[in-house]
């Protein structure tokens, strides 16, 4: 590790994947969250189902979860993992308007799952976007977090309030 603190660093700063290889297998779980804003007729228009794509909120959940899965080909020093679990919930907010996205990771490994939680979350975004974009091109991707954490030797992590 260098001097920074990073563990994706080497000593002279080039990047490496973490050796994981003496870790203990822990269950590790991360929750991560993001937001689509949009117009109040957009939301009323994909809780309808009314979307000329189809249905919204199953296409982004799907996505959202085939993503999770795939983190380790899309960043590039992730570990793959046997994910034990991924999950995506999509709730409508009027406040807002629009859809609010979060997504579960869990694993029994000698890594973290933030990566497939944040990972999952913003594709379940990108998916309302790409569904909708033909009603609504002002949407607004926001909020992508992760939320809470839980195993491994850093231990337990829970953001504060947005």
């Amino acid at each position: 590790m260098s001097g920074s603190g990073l563990t994706h660093l080497g000593a002279s700063g080039e990047a490496n994947m973490v050796d994981v290889g003496a870790k203990a297998e822990t269950e590790r779980t991360a929750i991560a969250e993001g937001a689509v804003v949009m117009k109040a007729e957009t939301l009323r228009m994909i809780l309808d189902g009314d979307a000329k794509k189809g249905d919204v909120l199953g296409t982004a959940r799907i996505a959202g979860i085939m993503a999770a899965k795939r983190t380790h080909e899309l960043i590039p020093l992730c570990h793959p993992l046997l994910l034990t679990k991924v999950s995506v919930d999509i709730e409508p907010d009027a406040t807002l308007p629009g859809l609010r996205v979060r997504a579960l990771a869990r694993v029994t490994g000698k890594t973290g799952v933030e990566m497939e939680a944040l990972t999952a979350a913003s594709v379940a975004c990108l998916t309302i976007y790409d569904m909708a974009k033909a009603a609504d091109r002002g949407m607004t991707i926001t909020g992508i977090r992760v939320v809470e954490k839980s195993g491994g030797k850093s231990g337990d992590y829970r953001a504060a309030e947005a």
